[in-house]
């Protein structure tokens, strides 16, 4: 690749933080030429940002399915490659945490639909790999997405028996294909097709933690310009431009314990499952109980795996109610096109209303219908039980017995001596407790709501800084999706437009205002005569 060096200083175009979902979405949109819509026309059209990146944003009629490709791309807009450099705390290579934990939790199928994925350049583009290899195999269907339409038949039935009427958004039969699930290796191919695709391997993700970020000036290569300094575990990196691609916070044990500290687990922190002193029971044919807090998929995904590989008996405590759903999100936030819910999020007045529409959204913990079948199935084995609206009231470690004496806030109910405790209760999305954006904040604050930074609508820390900002971390610009695939893929293309800007796309006035009366024409503003006028 080509790059910017003066003397000993080497100044990349681009460094992403994490090579995870989000940042390999990064990588592999500002390295197509002719990325595939997000949005329909009118949703294109109801967005101030589309505006000012008329040229950039490819513009699909949902009605007749017609797709405008731009002209250009960030990659093919320069003399010379984009100079990318990944730095990864994991490995040296893409989606390295992602797949640990998915090999360590026994995860066979995501729980994403088939839209939700990282492939710039075509919105159906995980759905066309898997049947151009023959893979159909391996999708699951989401039973009771599509077809939730009630008959009238049926609302009166539900209204004379005084149950309320549903009021799930109802998903048309003609998109059930997009309502199923890949399995994990299916998806896994498929990130790897675009890593070959776009030429995303060889030496381009490197194993550094990052431990410090600075944006000033750098005598050595500018008194005019201020550029990044990255310092890691292994080294200094300059850049022009940083994305903060990162999951959150690293994760943390509530009350974290100071004795029996290999008998107490975090969720993301597992290695093996169960641990190799619980699995030495198992084998020595001993009874084993274990407790597992957390109302999510990952507790469900635990305890079946735990009761899967012998464990005697399994502790599920939720704090609040078992919520079941196939989304992380509710279904009204999982749609292909006209999103109403997004829309009314993008229109919100403040950052105070979009975080409560976040929380609403995602509402705590869940897990989906099928994984409820299997607790189910293990409840009526005897080897689950599960315990919802209950917490930790305490904890002590017995040295001599090495098991945990555990009480519960309902005083009523006792465990036996648990050998082994898992918290599966997620991780915080604080920026400011990052300690390697203690100087961002020191020398560049902005303001947060709910830990999360507010940023601009560019995607950026602040206008006069380009230190971008993808996955949850950018919740309050991407809606409550930002964790999750989608919000990877459209988080990816509004950082790439603002890339491009500062990389310096320029047009003439001229090329400027045909391709505004282009846009003006695509998206219904003002007269087309006048657009068709200028191509005669």
């Amino acid at each position: 690749m080509a790059y910017n060096q003066i003397g000993d200083v080497r100044v990349h175009d681009v460094i992403v933080v994490g090579a995870g979902p989000c940042g390999l979405a990064v990588a592999a949109r500002l390295s197509e030429r002719m990325p595939a819509a997000n949005f329909s026309d009118d949703e294109h059209q109801r967005y101030h940002w589309i505006q000012r990146h008329r040229n950039q944003a490819s513009i699909k009629n949902y009605k007749t399915g017609f797709e405008t490709r731009r002209k250009s791309s960030t990659a093919s807009s320069r003399d010379t490659e984009l100079d990318l450099l990944v730095l990864d705390a994991t490995d040296n290579r893409w989606m390295a945490r992602w797949d640990t934990l998915f090999k360590t939790f026994d995860i066979s199928h995501l729980r994403s639909p088939m839209f939700f994925h990282v492939d710039p350049a075509e919105r159906d583009g995980l759905l066309a790999y898997t049947y151009r290899n023959d893979r159909g195999n391996e999708l699951t269907e989401l039973r009771g997405c599509v077809g939730k339409e009630l008959s009238k038949h049926q609302r009166k039935k539900r209204e004379r028996s005084g149950r309320q009427p549903r009021t799930e958004p109802t998903v048309d039969e003609r998109d059930r294909n997009d309502y199923f699930v890949p399995s994990t290796p299916l998806f896994a191919s498929h990130c790897g097709c675009l890593m070959d695709r776009y030429d995303l391997r060889g030496n381009m993700v490197c194993h550094e933690k990052v431990e410090d970020i600075r944006f000033d000036y750098l005598q050595e290569f500018s008194e005019v310009d201020k550029i990044f300094t990255i310092r890691t575990d292994e080294g200094i990196h300059h850049a022009r431009i940083v994305v903060l691609a990162v999951g959150g916070n690293p994760p943390q044990l509530p009350d974290a314990p100071t004795e029996g500290t290999d008998a107490v687990t975090h969720a993301m922190q597992i290695k093996d499952m169960p641990s190799p002193r619980v699995r030495g029971k198992i084998n020595a044919r001993l009874p084993v109980n274990i407790v597992i807090v957390g109302g999510g998929l990952t507790s469900a995904q635990l305890a079946d795996l735990a009761i899967r590989r012998g464990v005697t008996k399994v502790w599920l405590l939720m704090r609040g109610p078992l919520k079941v759903k196939p989304f992380d999100v509710g279904l009204e936030w999982v749609g292909k096109f006209r999103n109403f819910e997004q829309a009314a999020f993008w229109s919100a007045d403040s950052v105070d209303e979009r975080w409560e529409k976040i929380k609403a959204a995602r509402n705590g913990g869940s897990i989906t219908p099928p994984y409820k079948k299997i607790l189910e199935r293990h409840i009526s084995s005897g080897k689950l039980c599960l315990l919802q609206n209950i917490t930790i009231k305490d904890k002590q470690w017995d040295p001599l017995s090495k098991t945990w004496m555990v009480s519960l806030s309902d005083q009523s109910l006792t465990l036996p001596r648990i050998d082994h405790i898992y918290f599966a209760t997620g991780v915080q999305s604080n920026f400011e407790c990052l300690p390697f954006l203690n100087s961002m904040c020191s020398d560049y604050p902005i303001e947060s709501c709910g830990g999360l930074p507010c940023i601009t609508e560019n995607m950026a820390w602040r206008d006069d800084v380009p230190l971008f900002v993808a996955g949850r971390l950018a919740a309050l610009q991407l809606g409550p999706g930002a964790p999750n695939l989608i919000g990877a893929r459209i988080g990816a293309e509004r950082i790439a437009w603002s890339i491009q800007d500062i990389l310096g796309e320029k047009e003439s006035g001229n090329d400027a205002d045909s391709r505004k009366r282009e846009f003006n024409y695509l998206t219904g503003r003002g007269s087309r005569y006048d657009a068709l006028a200028e191509d005669v």
